[in-house]
């Protein structure tokens, strides 16, 4: 399992945070092609479990002894640097044995060595995009390998080892990670300021952006979407590069940026049922598709998965069969329940990961068409979390307009994550700012959110839990709130 650019020996790999998102998948993948895989967590969990399953080795708990869990030392440690402290006694040990330790990225990028690489970047949406185009692809009979932050609900799973010849992946931005890949196939949803605690600054957040399409082969394409007046700046600076750039969008925006070719339009998104008007190759077709997961975001990304696949040779009909078939991701407007019996009988409960203002403001606007459309006079209740000290600070102004979108909202304390505590500074950061016509409760004990979320909460009503942190725990808890008031 070596490959000629790296030289890394990837016979026997131990995966520090092995269970998380991004790493439990690469795990699967190292065991598929037959890799002797162990690794270390701080807790026992599902990923942990499927992984001991399938031939991984794995300790709970961080020593440097795990480093000899196989009966030998391994040839390459993979870390991610950004929830893994260097300090960690595994990494310590590796680098005195002269072990090489890569990031979660590098090995990404020697796993991909050989495919036609189909990455799909930008701030918002990645991972719904990337679990749309692997879907799509399989429906038109090819098996893609993929690589993805979360879940796919039918598939069960967020990778594969496939047969056929493409890779699919998200490409990070957060820490400059998606410059270490060589995509055939490049996707930017949207570009809007983020992770500016490790860029800095907007201008160097989007250069990353222009970097990463001048990583694109040759002979391969960037596909952005037209919607988003950021990333429609990176195209034309990539065409001016000599790079083959397409668009998707909305049939305004198509003709509002008449200098990128449009290779997928839609009208404005009203309905869940699709009609797409495709432009690739010099040829014209029109496909439908109908979508399960409610937004006018999820369209958008439906079309960016639908030209991948077409770039990548795949049938567009089956795609759009493929994409009609989408039934969601894990933590993406994913179902947690519904209230049966009693006065909230019918009262919903979703989860959602949205944790940038943008994504909360999609997510809400979703909802309220969902309930829109149902008409039966219910309200959108949120339960956010707000993940991060510094994008709490950068981002409370735009929290509180996103935020204010529900009928009713409850905010709990900031999850710090890899960031320690700012005196003074809690979720009322958001919630004063808030617009008085939502009712807003701070409640900073999680263990009495669900009694808050239940008390805001009318029969029938759309309840959403939405962050990146714990608040994905709270679901169960506020439907037997809702089951006993």
């Amino acid at each position: 399992m070596n490959t000629p650019e790296s030289g890394y020996d990837l016979s026997r790999v131990h995966l520090v945070g092995i269970g998380g998102a991004g790493m439990s998948g690469l795990a699967h993948i190292l065991l598929a092609r037959g890799a002797v895989v162990t690794g270390s967590d701080v807790k026992d969990s599902r990923p942990v479990r499927a992984l001991r399953s399938q031939g991984a080795t794995i300790a709970i708990g961080h020593d440097a002894d795990n480093l000899s869990l196989s009966g030998a030392l391994p040839t390459a440690v993979v870390t991610s640097f950004a929830a893994i402290p260097k300090d960690n006694p595994e990494l310590v040990a590796a680098a005195r044995h002269g072990i090489p330790v890569i990031r979660r990225s590098d090995l990404l990028a020697e796993l991909m060595e050989g495919s036609t690489q189909i990455l799909l970047a930008g701030t918002h949406g990645k991972t719904s995009t990337t679990s749309m185009a692997v879907v799509a692809l399989q429906a038109a009979g090819q098996d893609p390998s993929f690589a993805i932050g979360g879940q796919l609900n039918l598939a069960g799973t967020n990778a594969h080892q496939g047969t056929g010849g493409a890779f699919v992946a998200e490409a990070d931005e957060s820490d400059a990670s998606l410059l270490r890949y060589k995509p055939d196939i490049a996707v930017i949803t949207n570009i809007e300021p983020d992770h500016l605690d490790y860029f800095g600054s907007a201008e160097a957040y989007f250069a990353v952006f222009d970097e990463f399409a001048d990583r694109i082969q040759p002979g391969g394409h960037l596909v952005v979407c037209l919607d988003d007046d950021n990333a429609v700046a990176c195209a034309l600076r990539a065409a001016a590069r000599g790079i083959n750039v397409v668009g998707y969008g909305t049939a305004r925006a198509a003709r509002n940026h008449p200098g990128i070719p449009a290779a997928a339009v839609v009208d404005e998104p009203g309905s869940p049922e699709i009609q797409a008007e495709l432009t690739i190759g010099g040829a014209h077709r029109t496909v439908r598709f109908r979508l399960s997961t409610p937004g006018r975001h999820m369209v958008l990304n439906a079309l960016a998965a639908l030209v991948a696949g077409v770039l990548a040779g795949a049938d567009p009909d089956k795609l759009a069969e493929g994409l009609t078939g989408f039934a969601g991701v894990r933590r993406r407007f994913e179902l947690k329940g519904e209230v049966h019996g009693g006065a909230f009988a019918g009262t919903r409960v979703y989860d959602d990961y949205a944790h940038h203002p943008t994504e909360v403001a999609a997510v809400l606007t979703a909802a309220r068409d969902t309930v829109r459309q149902e008409g039966r006079g219910a309200r959108v209740v949120v339960c956010f979390q707000p993940h991060l000290y510094s994008r709490t600070l950068a981002f409370a102004d735009e929290f509180a307009t996103a935020l204010s979108l529900a009928d009713a909202c409850v905010v709990l304390d900031i999850f710090g994550a890899r960031e320690e505590p700012v005196e003074g500074v809690d979720g009322r950061v958001i919630t004063d700012k808030m617009d008085p016509g939502t009712e807003v409760r701070f409640e900073p004990d999680f263990s009495a959110a669900p009694r808050t979320v239940a008390e805001l909460t009318r029969p029938g009503d759309l309840v959403l839990t939405m962050g990146a942190g714990t608040v994905t725990l709270l679901g169960d808890d506020i439907l037997a709130a809702l089951a006993g008031r």
